[in-house]
Parts: C-alpha cells; structure tokens; sequence
C-alpha cells in the first residue's frame, strides 16, 4: 500500500509537471533554456569536466571525463545543444578491473573524445597510467565495445582522431607531465584503417613552451581544406583557447587566440568541442573550472572570419572572443522542450537511476534497486588501514547540480550490529555527513567533518543527538560559495539545523559530490542496510 501511494502521487507529480510519458522531470535548480528563443550559461551546471560533442543528424551527443568514478564515460543527448539529458555511460567498469576495484582518484577516465564514421560511434579516452583506449558503438545509448588499447604508454591523454578524406587516419594527443615527464606538447601519429592501433610514427606539432604553456586537450577538424587544431593553453583556471591551422596535417601550423576571460567572469574558458547545427550555425562547447562545483559547461557562438574561428564575442575589438553569459538559442530547425539531467530520485525503478556514479568499480554486494520503492546499501567493512572516507569505493554519489539547492533524502536503517552507521554525504578533498550510527540499541545522529582527506585528515563530530527510531530524513542546503549546513526531521515536517556550515571541496580532478554512505567496522554474514526512500534536490 505505501508503495501504491507513494507511485500514485508521483505520477501525479509528473502530470503537473507536464512530462507525463517522458523519461524524466526538469530540474528545479537549474535550467538553461529561458523559455523565450535565449538561452543562460552554463548549459550545464555540473561537473561534465573536458566536454566534447558531436551532431550525427538532428541528435547531439557529449561525453566527458569521469576518472575514478564509475560507472564512466557518462553520454549524454540533445536536440539543441541547450536541453540535454544523461542517457548512459559508455563504459559500466574502468580496466584493469582489479587496479579500479579501490578508488583511484585522479586516476582513469581523462579527456575523451566522441566521433562518428561510418555509421558508427567512437570514444578515445586516455588513461595517464595506460595509454589511450578506443570503444564504440552503432547505438550510443546502447552498449558500447570493450576498450581497445590503441596506443600504450605512461602519460599519454588528450587523444583526438580524424579519418582524412584520403583514407588516412590519424591520431592527435598531448602529455601528461606527472606520467610523461614532457608536457605542453602536441603530437600527431597514424593508425590503421579501423582505428584500433597507431602506428609509431609520431611527430610533434606545437611545442607550448614557446608561448602557449601548458597547451593540451587537442581536437583535430579539417575545413576549406585547412587541418585544424583546437586546443586549450594557459593552464585550467586561468587559461584561453588557441586554435591552429595548417594545409599539412604535419604543419607547420599558424596559430591565434581565440577565446579568452577578458572582462568576463569565466575564468579560463577550457577545452571544448566545435560543432555545426543542421542550418549551418557554428557553436563552441567549452568547460569552466569552478571549484567545489566542477567543471561546469558553457555554450558559445561561433563564426569564422577569413578561415579563423572567432569563439564568444569580441567586445573590445582585439579580434579574441569573450565568453557570453546570454545568447540566442541555436538554429536546429525546430523548437525541442526543455529537459535536463535527472538529480531527484523516488527510487521506484529496478536500477539505479543515471546520476549515480561509485567511486570506484561497483560490486554486486553493495546495494540493490528494487520495486518496492527503495534502494538498499549495505554496511560493508571500511579498508584496511583507512583512517577517513578516502580509501571507501561504496560512496553513492552524484554530482552537483546548481549553485545553490537543498538535497533531502527520507531513510530506514535497519540496523543489525554496533557500530553500523549509515549517512547523507558531501564529498571531496574535504567532507562532511550526517551520520546515523547504531549504538547499545539506539541510533545516534551527528555530523561528521573531516579536512583534507587525501592527506589523511582525521574526522571530528559536531551536534550528538539521540533519534527516536531508524526511519529519519536528512538534509543539506547547498548556498553560493558551497557552503552546506545540515538539518535532520523525524517526521519530514520540522527540520531541526545540527553541527556547523562546511564550505565544499573539490575532489581530484572533479567537483564536490552528494551521496551516501552505509559502513562498518569487519565483515559479518549478515550485515544491516539502509533503504533510501527517496532524494529530492529541491530550491
């Protein structure tokens, strides 16, 4: 009967929403589309970090970096590069499987790259620790091949293919100096036919040391017979784009500024994808570093002058764009509705909804969706030797979604030993979370901070209050600057604030993320769990 009700008013909720039918609810903290043939930046208000996008038709597809989290490769879809939803993830586990089966943050999926020949779809990742991988597909919201290892070596990323109107294919990537140690360089090599395997004739194209530090994230095009490169310069917070041009794929290339800060607030308008809609507009994909929330993604006009792309628009006239915070929607031919990646979830599906990722490969025995209007995690063993929430793979995460927003999530714990505890988690190099722990038979709430995790930073709880039973609601309210302050009901109604405001952090390489955890202390044959009944991201 509770599932019943609960069902009920759901779709209830979906009809007023006017998305009866569709797949997902709009978010209610951040949407781009104003509505009115305008759009707002970002498009994207989440960490989809080294963004590229590619058009096959009238459907647009984006892939993103996804490093230590998994599942990976997150793929996402839209009819007018403004609405976008997240409709699968390309890679379910990262390989090796036994190197991912711990969090290795920082570590695997970099900067991919999406393409689209011959009927089919291709990603090139890089792993810094590997080489650069291929997968692909003919349906993208499908299942993808396993990786291929195109090219071996430490400190290889950034890779980008072109399949040249002669036959020939190449392969574009930069360095990793922490793997490599060579950085702020950019080669280009061939590979066979199919595109599984380079060859070993590397030549270097643009050393970035001369005036362009720290160059990578190169994007290979070719246009009115020019070979182009498009790639970031400067640095990820305080960089600009550079775009080179050559008649040889070999170069020597001439190169320009073509996105930049300027005057603007968006800081270091980092690497990105060009893309042409059905009526001949050009647009210019690009993320921006914004601390505790990621790398966020922006949407650019595009247009080409005397064959050189100008990005954004060019307010002093120096002849370099400038990032645009309101612009018209693009021409695609035809007016889309509004939808955007899912955050909320009721949990009423058997599987787990898109926007939750682990932090590291997923095992079978960390929790269940199911059809009864829950989803259970299981208290597993922390690792050995842990001293903070670092080294835990079994943190159910996601990213966030707006600025600003409050995230509420009702629960059960089913407490079974001492010392199980159960929590609504923020997540980074920092963290903090309301833990719920079962104690002489009772559950005790308090909120748990802990200061630079990577480095083995210990935890400290604030605000320890007795709960009268397993069933609660937990909440976080998420403000400008990522500042969180916890609350706690017992009967959903009346929230009452515990411990201290926590400003977010970023985790390695991605933005700060909301989730939760369920752990104790050894293994046991019959460990308690927590049922999440629902998480709601509201304003």
């Amino acid at each position: 009967m509770k599932y019943q009700l609960k069902y009920t008013l759901f779709l209830f909720f979906v009809f007023c929403q006017g998305t009866i039918g569709q797949k997902q609810l709009k978010s209610s903290v951040w949407i781009s589309d104003n509505a009115d043939g305008t759009y707002i930046n970002p498009v994207l208000h989440a960490d989809y970090s080294d963004p590229d996008v590619i058009r096959v038709g009238d459907d647009y597809f984006m892939t993103a970096s996804s490093f230590n989290c998994a599942p990976g490769l997150p793929i996402l879809h839209s009819k007018d590069m403004i609405n976008w939803d997240l409709v699968n993830y390309a890679l379910p586990r990262q390989t090796p499987l036994d190197v991912f089966a711990q969090p290795q943050h920082g570590n695997g999926v970099w900067a991919p790259c999406i393409r689209y020949h011959k009927n089919e779809f291709y990603i090139y990742y890089p792993d810094p620790d590997y080489g650069i991988y291929m997968i692909k597909t003919k349906n993208p919201k499908g299942v993808w091949s396993t990786p291929i290892l195109v090219k071996a070596g430490k400190g290889l990323i950034d890779p980008t293919p072109l399949w040249d109107d002669d036959g020939k294919v190449y392969l574009g990537y930069a360095f990793a100096g922490s793997r490599a140690g060579i950085k702020s360089l950019l080669a280009i090599c061939t590979m066979n036919s199919a595109g599984t395997l380079a060859n070993q004739d590397d030549v270097i194209i643009i050393d970035g040391h001369e005036g362009e530090t720290t160059i990578e994230g190169p994007k290979l095009y070719k246009r009115n017979g020019y070979y182009y490169v498009f790639a970031p310069a400067g640095g990820v917070p305080t960089g600009w784009q550079t775009v080179m041009r050559s008649k040889n794929i070999y170069g020597p290339y001439e190169k320009r500024k073509v996105l930049e800060q300027g005057s603007t607030a968006v800081n270091g308008p980092h690497q990105g994808a060009w893309v042409q809609t059905q009526t001949g507009e050009d647009w210019f994909f690009h993320f921006q570093d914004k601390a505790a929330y990621g790398r966020i993604v922006h949407l650019q006009p595009m247009k080409w002058i005397n064959n050189w792309p100008v990005i954004g628009m060019d307010q002093d006239g120096n002849g370099i764009g400038e990032p645009v915070m309101s612009y018209k929607k693009p021409n695609v031919g035809k007016q889309y509705p509004m939808v955007t990646p899912p955050d909320s979830d009721e949990f009423n599906e058997p599987k787990l909804g898109l926007q939750w990722q682990w932090h590291a490969n997923p095992q079978v025995y960390w929790g269940f969706p199911s059809t009864m209007g829950y989803y259970t995690l299981y208290c597993r063993p922390k690792p050995e030797n842990s001293v903070n929430l670092y080294d835990v793979g079994n943190l159910l995460l996601q990213k966030f979604p707006a600025e600003e927003f409050t995230a509420t999530a009702k629960m059960t714990f089913n407490a079974r030993f001492d010392d199980e505890e159960v929590g609504l988690l923020i997540m980074g190099l920092d963290y903090s979370y309301l833990k719920v722990k079962f104690s002489n038979g009772k559950f005790i709430l308090s909120q748990v901070v802990c200061k630079d995790a990577d480095k083995k930073g210990s935890e400290f709880e604030k605000g320890k209050t007795e709960l009268l039973n397993g069933t609660f609601y937990l909440q976080v309210k998420v403000s400008k600057g990522g500042i969180c302050n916890f609350f706690y009901s017992e009967d959903g109604k009346e929230f009452t604030a515990i411990g201290t405001n926590f400003k977010a952090r970023e985790g390695k390489w991605i933005g700060a993320k909301i989730g939760f955890l369920a752990l104790r202390n050894g293994t046991i044959n019959d460990a308690g769990n927590v049922n999440i009944d629902w998480f709601r991201i509201t304003k």
